[in-house]
């Protein structure tokens, strides 16, 4: 079993001085770390995966810094389940598609998962047969009205999801 700590849309430091205790816990605790973009600076960057002991998948948001090299899209394969990350920057209208249709075009063979960032908004559903999920902003960066993320665990194939706030 593979426990894999979701996060997004960090903003540290324009929007808000650090990443919460809690979810630091949460990242150290986890065999992988899923950053969907915003980190906002390198700073930012490299403490979170120097959390994630250097298990860390992470996507460029629209309001990172050139330094961070990461791409716009990234998979990680994980116990038999297939995770598509992007930011899915742009208008929030249309969201959900975009998100879904990269980890479509990205992973067509295989059933991914869809995770993304940027609108801030806790997101689990299905579009067109792909489960998009969205852990909201990990430090509740504004629009957001609190700090959200998610734990996942993958045993064998099988996903599990839950939702964490502080």
């Amino acid at each position: 079993m593979q426990r894999i700590a979701i996060i997004a849309d960090t903003h540290v430091p324009s929007r808000e001085r650090d990443v919460p205790d809690w979810v630091v816990a949460e990242l150290r605790a986890a065999d992988r770390t899923i950053h969907a973009g915003d980190f906002d600076s390198r700073r930012a960057h490299d403490r979170i995966d120097a959390l994630a002991n250097g298990a860390l998948t992470a996507v460029r948001g629209n309001t990172d810094p050139p330094t961070i090299d990461v791409p716009h899209t990234a998979t990680l394969e994980a116990g038999g389940v297939t995770f598509v990350v992007t930011h899915g920057s742009g208008s929030p209208t249309g969201w959900h598609e975009r998100v879904a249709e990269t980890a479509r075009s990205e992973a067509p063979a295989d059933e991914p998962i869809a995770v993304g960032g940027h609108i801030h908004d806790v997101v689990d559903t299905t579009v067109k047969g792909i489960r998009v999920l969205n852990p909201g902003s990990a430090t509740g960066a504004a629009p957001a009205d609190r700090a959200t993320m998610y734990v996942a665990t993958v045993d064998d194939g099988t996903l599990t999801v839950e939702l964490r706030t502080g």
